[in-house]
């Protein structure tokens, strides 16, 4: 019996002594999460790799400027030269010259018998603007991309798109997305125009957005999508701020590898040089108090087909050119007009991502956000009234939207909500 205790015991000491050493200690240590604060950091190999990759996309995305423009905000302002842009470094762009702009629809400064409400401006002035300076004729202004952008991205890859979406469908929030839209759907369109007030509305969490668009859409709501839009946008990974901003995006496969926001990939060609895609927009609505919205008109051109960009009183922006789309290239089938907010659920409850004023509809002007004024543009360039317009609130008790007619606002609607609420958890 004793030899056999022995024969026990002789083991149990010798792995009492191994679990005391320092190598082994180490090794146990190194095998727990977190139990090593050094294997935790980048491997210099990676981060040196991150760092070549920022350099290169910042290279590509910014070019050379003829005068450089320094906004209050933090904004940097390039002004580039028109043919320099990014848009020209697609092949099929290359060596062309930018157009001018076509023919605009008829009935276009048709209105309402003016706006109805006395407390109402229209707003076209930017951030930068406040510098006095002005970027000259032959160039464009261009918002910077810098580092600290690229860094607060979820993916340099998908740096400046959207979240890629499947089977993308407007009555479905499986990815996220919520909306509260108005839109037509029976006709043959080709172009859109409204009016839509600016609010800066609060981010729940910084990788989620708050907007507010008109959508120009042809195709199935599958992989083969094809959209434009363009509105105001808060979006603190993309711009770093809460400051709402005037912006522009566009795809061809529903969100997947084509397409971008403003000026970040080949494709939209500016025509002004007094807009910065992208950049603040100033002054903002104040709740029960003076309200500022700004015009927006899409159109495509009966002559070559590309599809324009107006801003305000007939400040054209620019155009995208036809041979980036497959079904728009044609005309567009649906046209919808509202908010969009990205609800990734922190926490594990709805968002608390405000759209529009973060103010639910039935509050009504002074308090809500509005889209006013809705028209399209028919297959003989002509702007008409949104006839038939549905209205759509995925979540009601988070966002909502309620609409009408009048003689002073035509069609319109009011929309939003607060997000996460007592009827939205």
């Amino acid at each position: 019996m004793a030899s056999c205790g022995s024969f026990y015991f002789v083991p149990l000491l010798l792995l009492m002594l191994l679990l005391a050493s320092p190598a082994t200690a180490a090794l146990v240590t190194s095998s727990q999460p977190g139990g090593n604060a050094t294997a935790a950091r980048p491997r210099p190999g990676m981060e040196q790799l991150k760092r070549k990759r920022i350099r290169a996309l910042l290279t590509k995305l910014n070019k050379p400027a003829l005068k450089t423009i320094q906004s209050s905000d933090g904004d940097i302002i390039d002004c580039v030269p028109s043919h320099l842009q990014p848009a020209f470094d697609h092949p099929k762009l290359r060596g062309e010259k930018i157009l001018d702009p076509p023919e605009r629809p008829k009935n276009r400064n048709f209105t309402f018998g003016g706006s109805g409400r006395s407390r109402v401006g229209e707003v076209v002035v930017q951030a930068w603007h406040a510098t006095g300076e002005a970027c000259p004729e032959g160039t464009v202004p261009i918002r910077r991309t810098t580092e600290k952008d690229l860094l607060r991205a979820s993916s340099l890859r998908r740096y400046g798109r959207k979240p890629a979406r499947r089977g993308v469908r407007r009555d479905s929030t499986s990815s996220g997305h919520e909306h509260a839209v108005g839109y037509v759907n029976s006709e043959q369109y080709y172009g859109a125009k409204a009016s839509v007030n600016v609010w800066s509305p609060r981010i729940g969490d910084p990788s989620e957005f708050s907007l507010s668009q008109i959508w120009v859409l042809s195709g199935s709501f599958g992989n083969d999508l094809n959209t434009i839009e363009a509105g105001w946008q808060v979006s603190p990974e993309l711009y770093g701020d809460s400051n709402p901003r005037f912006f522009t995006y566009w795809t061809t496969d529903a969100y997947q590898e084509t397409g971008c926001y403003n000026h970040n990939c080949r494709g939209f060609v500016q025509t002004t040089n007094k807009i910065a895609i992208g950049a603040a927009i100033t002054p903002e609505s104040v709740y029960n108090g003076r309200q500022f919205d700004i015009t927006l008109m899409l159109w495509k051109d009966p002559k070559h087909g590309h599809w324009w960009l107006e801003l305000g009183p007939g400040l054209v922006v620019g155009y995208w050119p036809s041979h980036l789309f497959s079904h728009l290239a044609r005309h567009a089938n649906m046209v919808q007009f509202g908010g969009e907010v990205v609800n990734t659920r922190p926490s594990g409850s709805h968002t608390a991502t405000q759209m529009g004023s973060g103010h639910f509809p039935r509050e009504g002007f002074d308090r809500a956000a509005y889209f006013r004024n809705l028209q399209v543009v028919d297959w003989d360039n002509n702007l008409i009234p949104a006839a038939n317009l549905k209205l759509l609130a995925d979540h009601p008790g988070c966002y909502d939207i309620q609409g009408g007619t009048n003689s002073y606002w035509g069609s319109y609607f009011y929309y939003g909500g607060p997000g996460r609420n007592a009827k939205c958890p």
